[in-house]
This record gives structure tokens, C-alpha cells and sequence, in this order.
């Protein structure tokens, strides 16, 4: 079978699937960090709600998470478009991972640091931002970098609400073709190549990061 004639569908299926990606890891990240610093700083309270959250989007499927949002919430007058929905439940399924991968890398950082920061008066946000963050963002990145893979692979759920990506595309042209092999072949070579892209920018990011160019650094007199 000739796949020339099927490359642009396929071509902007794989658009829309990093796309999607994307907006989900930024979004993701935000909410990553925001729960896991609540879960070691946030008190008892806040701490409970960002332990709530984790556990309930780790613990249910994402597949049942994405038809909740998208057929059950317009039935209480909240609903979304099928893009919009697709990166709120990646990126609330990555920040729930995410927040586990900071609350444990913030939890590493050593106790004798954290006293010796009180010593110096130093307020709990300077000791965030100063002490703990710095070091525990460079223990966080690989994995991070396994999360980001994941939320690609899984992006391919989204296919199921009518989105048009790269799983969508094939479906269809396999629909038209009957031809399964060729189609999902090219398919896995897609999610493998945008999976390749996807590492490189995170091994950037990564030696960016242990540079330390992430905070800046407190200057002596």
C-alpha cells in the first residue's frame, strides 16, 4: 500500500497529539509542584487536600477519568471541548504523579540543611527556594522525564473522545485501508520518534538545571 497519500493525515494527527502533550506537561508541572510543595509545607489541611488530590488521580483509571469529564460533567451544566478536556485530565493525571515525584525530592533534602537555614533565621519560603528546591529539582528531572514519556503514550486515550490525533488518524486510515500492519507500524515509529524529540528536550532542560541557572544564587558581601 502506498502511505504517501495518508502522510499529511497522519502528519496532523502527530501536531495535535504533541500539541495536546505539551499544554498537558506544562499545566501538569504547575500542578505538580503546587500539591507537592502543599504536601510538605502546606500544614495539616492543605497538606490533606494535596494528599486527596494525588491519590485520586493515581488511583482511578485515566480512561474512566477522561469520559467522566467529557460525559459526565455536562450533565451538571460543566462541560468542555474535546481539546480542553483532553489537556485538563493529562495534565491533572501527570500533576498527581508529579506531586508525589516533588513531595519525595523535597522530602530528601538533608534535616541538618533545613536547621541550619533555621539558624540563620532564614523564613520557611528562603529555605523553599533557597535551600530545598534547588537541590531537589535536579533529583526531581529523570523522574520527570519518565512522567513526560508516559503522558505521550497516554495521549493516545484522547482518540476516544473524538479528538483527531495521531491514534484517531490511524484508526481511520486502517478503516479506509483494511491494511492494520503498515498503518500501525508507521504509527509506533510516530510515537517512537516523538518520544526521541521529547527526550532530547528533557536532557537540555536536565543539564540546564544542574547548572543551576533554575534559582538564583544568593550573593555574599
Amino acid at each position: 500500500m502506498d502511505m504517501t497519500a495518508y502522510l499529511p493525515m497522519l502528519w496532523q494527527g502527530a501536531v495535535v497529539t504533541m500539541t495536546i502533550t505539551v499544554a498537558a506537561l506544562v499545566v501538569g508541572t504547575v500542578l505538580a509542584f503546587f500539591f507537592g510543595i502543599l504536601r510538605v509545607e502546606g500544614g495539616p489541611i492543605l497538606s490533606a487536600i494535596a494528599l486527596c488530590y494525588t491519590e485520586v488521580f493515581r488511583g482511578t483509571s485515566l480512561l474512566v477519568q477522561l469520559f467522566w469529564f467529557y460525559y459526565a460533567l455536562p450533565l451538571v451544566g460543566l462541560s468542555f471541548d474535546p481539546i480542553t478536556t483532553g489537556v485538563l485530565v493529562l495534565a491533572a493525571h501527570a500533576g498527581g504523579y508529579g506531586a508525589e515525584i516533588v513531595r519525595g525530592a523535597l522530602s530528601s533534602v538533608s534535616v541538618q540543611q533545613l536547621e541550619a537555614a533555621r539558624a540563620l533565621n532564614f523564613t520557611r519560603m528562603q529555605t523553599l527556594f533557597r535551600i530545598s528546591l534547588p537541590q531537589a529539582i535536579v533529583e526531581m528531572m529523570p523522574a520527570f522525564g519518565n512522567l513526560a514519556i508516559e503522558t505521550l503514550k497516554l495521549s493516545s486515550l484522547v482518540s476516544l473522545i473524538s479528538i483527531a490525533d495521531l491514534t484517531f488518524a490511524a484508526q481511520s486510515i486502517r478503516n479506509l485501508t483494511l491494511d492494520s500492519a503498515s498503518i500501525y507500524s508507521v504509527t509506533l515509529l510516530c510515537y517512537f520518534a516523538m518520544s526521541l524529540i521529547l527526550m532530547v528536550v528533557i536532557r537540555v532542560i536536565e543539564r540546564f538545571v544542574r547548572r543551576g541557572n533554575v534559582f538564583p544564587r544568593t550573593r555574599h558581601s
